[in-house]
């Protein structure tokens, strides 16, 4: 074999130099990256809700306020620029979200991988009762994600809607 001077030799297969030394090492580094990632999405996923909940309050609090020398303009232009905010929050918050899921779904494809091409190691994981193959394949795991991949959609379509409802209720009515 012959070896170029600007081309590095080829990986050695020594076993001492493997990252992982059994498909159960490689199956518990998917799981522990599989629960990091969630954790991270669970956090992502909590803070953006309380960002909205307080948003939520604020925009109620304002749509309550009857001061009559400053109130009519108050509550035509504070819900409003709350229901933006709201809507720019969910638009921020959307990509780390995603990205998390993306994360997740990588993790889970590389441990049905696993599962799947090695018969003898996927027949004991099959065998253990807390475990089913509803929890280990693609599609149950999308489906629990779901919440957070819809939440960003469904805050932004619901600012809007409290947006438009502020300012229509300052439209002058005819008559």
């Amino acid at each position: 074999m012959i070896v170029h001077p600007h081309q590095p030799e080829p990986p050695q297969a020594d076993p001492a130099l493997q990252l992982f030394s059994s498909p159960k090492d490689r199956l518990a580094f998917y799981r522990c990256e599989i629960f990091n990632e969630t954790t991270n999405l669970a956090s992502r996923t909590n803070a953006y809700l309380t960002a909205q909940s307080f948003l939520v309050i604020a925009y109620a609090s304002c749509m309550a306020n009857t001061n009559p020398d400053w109130g009519k303009l108050f509550t035509l232009v504070v819900p409003a620029t709350l229901a933006l905010f709201g809507v720019l929050c969910s638009l921020s918050a959307w990509p780390g979200i995603k990205a998390a899921c993306d994360i997740i779904d990588h993790w889970y494809s590389k441990q049905s991988g696993l599962l799947k091409c090695d018969p003898v190691f996927g027949k004991a994981y099959d065998d253990f009762p807390l475990f089913s193959d509803w929890e280990s394949s693609l599609t149950g795991q999308r489906k629990s994600l779901s919440f957070s991949k819809r939440t960003p959609w469904l805050f932004s379509g619901f600012w809007v809607f409290l947006g438009i409802f502020a300012l229509w209720l300052h439209i002058p009515s005819p008559g």
